[in-house]
């Protein structure tokens, strides 16, 4: 197997970082004078790109985006899933615009025909009856969380470690000493120690998950289906079955959080896996850009909220936002859902991520890198380490930031954005071969020139 010559290294990312600066003057003149943006940025992890400062862009259509520097980049990013059916899809645009222009209003706290329509597509999509919408799978994520407790009458959840759903406090763990839960790097004023909220699994470990649960105090086991922030973690085959009689056995709810994961198909993973969660959680994507988001429940979980006598939800209750389901976020997700993100498109998306794949492992076993690539869908991304890793810590251990900066300098540098957090790449509606085989042709060229010889 070939090894990474880290001296190469450290010239070719010397040298990338010269060329970035020298092809971005106006977005580096733009960031130095943002002083009245923490960080510089209107959002703090906006500085995670790679290069010391972003890219401002002009213009964003399909899946290209132009800078204010003149440059125009095939973006595999897509808004880290924001934007998975593209930048300003026109079906979105036109209901959007009809939205303001001719019915008029933005938010009125009064529904209209779309919020049943999007429900009901999601119902069949994900096979959960009842829907409620939100702004952000954060807050979806938030509102089931609490929701669990409330018709469980258990105090903690269980996720897993590296699992991510957002910016929910209860989430953002990882496995210490002894299985024990500690906080996740990056995890900000949490409101008290996250053990006493939370019990942390690892992915692809039944024995932890079964530890977990048999204390009989878990609500919710929260997880993705499949790992997506920390690098693509697929399950072993027969773990979410398992998971599912774990949970039965125990009396935890299990929610699915599809935010990322509705990259396997128009129904997620849930569908596409046939996982039989209790409540199943959706964002980003399914607005077309315009901020969406809801949470799906079971039946029998609305039976236990109507018959609890404490369940105030019509009133304040923690669960609910003055703008969540406005008229114009639920104009979107009609849109979206009913003209954009079809079965067509992910069929398209789906065999063109597979081609990414494909590119990747031939290249890797061009030059013989010890590295691996996991496809989820219309999403693939690869990895510092061979075999892949199986559990969320293993593959925060294969975090390589060095490499990460190389190759995404590298990409923008010669028109290709990859997500700046992780490597991972995603395919929209208007994503082509010909966008895939570029990636390709990059990419070999790229862990060519750091391949020790």
């Amino acid at each position: 197997m070939a090894a990474v010559d880290r001296v190469a290294l450290e010239r070719a990312i010397s040298r990338e970082s010269e060329t970035y600066r020298a092809r971005t003057p106006k977005s580096r003149e733009m960031f130095e004078a943002a002083d009245h943006l923490l960080g510089r940025v209107p959002m703090t992890w906006m500085n995670k790109w790679s290069g010391g400062y972003p890219i401002h862009f002009e213009t964003a259509r399909g899946n290209r985006i132009t800078d204010v520097d003149g440059h125009e980049y095939i973006d595999f990013a897509l808004g880290d899933t924001g934007a998975m059916a593209g930048h300003s899809p026109a079906a979105t645009v036109r209901a959007i615009r009809d939205r303001i222009d001719d019915a008029g209003g933005i938010t009125t706290m009064l529904p209209t025909e779309d919020g049943e329509w999007v429900a009901a597509d999601l119902a069949r999509r994900f096979g959960l009856p009842l829907w409620s919408l939100s702004l952000t799978a954060t807050d979806a994520n938030r509102w089931a969380l609490r929701i669990a407790r409330l018709v469980t009458g258990r105090d903690k959840i269980c996720s897993f470690s590296y699992c991510y759903h957002g910016a929910v406090d209860e989430t953002l763990v990882r496995t210490g000493p002894n299985g024990s839960t500690i906080e996740r790097e990056g995890n900000v004023g949490p409101a008290v120690p996250v053990a006493q909220t939370t019990r942390v699994a690892e992915f692809n470990d039944l024995a932890s998950v079964e530890s977990a649960l048999s204390h009989g105090d878990v609500a919710v086991l929260i997880a993705e289906p499949a790992l997506t922030n920390i690098g693509i973690v697929l399950p072993d085959p027969g773990f979410w079955e398992s998971v599912r009689g774990l949970c039965d056995r125990y009396g935890t709810l299990l929610l699915i959080d599809e935010t990322h994961t509705i990259s396997a198909g128009p129904g997620g993973c849930t569908t596409a896996w046939n996982l039989r969660p209790d409540i199943v959680v959706i964002g980003k994507s399914i607005g077309g850009g315009v901020p969406s988001g809801a949470y799906g429940i079971t039946e029998e979980i609305a039976e236990r909220i109507n018959d609890h006598p404490e369940a105030d939800l019509i009133d304040v209750g923690g669960v609910g936002g003055t703008l969540a389901g406005n008229v114009l976020s639920t104009s979107a997700m009609r849109a979206t859902l009913g003209e954009v993100l079809t079965d067509a498109a992910f069929e398209h998306m789906i065999a063109l991520a597979t081609r990414f794949r494909e590119g990747v492992e031939k290249v890797l076993s061009d030059t013989q890198v010890p590295w691996s690539v996991a496809q989820l869908g219309a999403r693939a991304e690869y990895r510092f380490v061979d075999p892949p890793p199986r559990t969320g810590t293993e593959s925060a251990q294969a975090h390589d930031e060095e490499l990460e900066v190389y190759l995404h300098l590298f990409m923008a540098n010669r028109g290709v954005l990859m997500t700046p957090f992780h490597n991972m790449a995603l395919m929209c509606p208007t994503t082509t071969e010909a966008d895939v085989d570029r990636h390709t042709e990059l990419f070999a060229e790229a862990v060519t020139g750091i391949v020790a010889s």
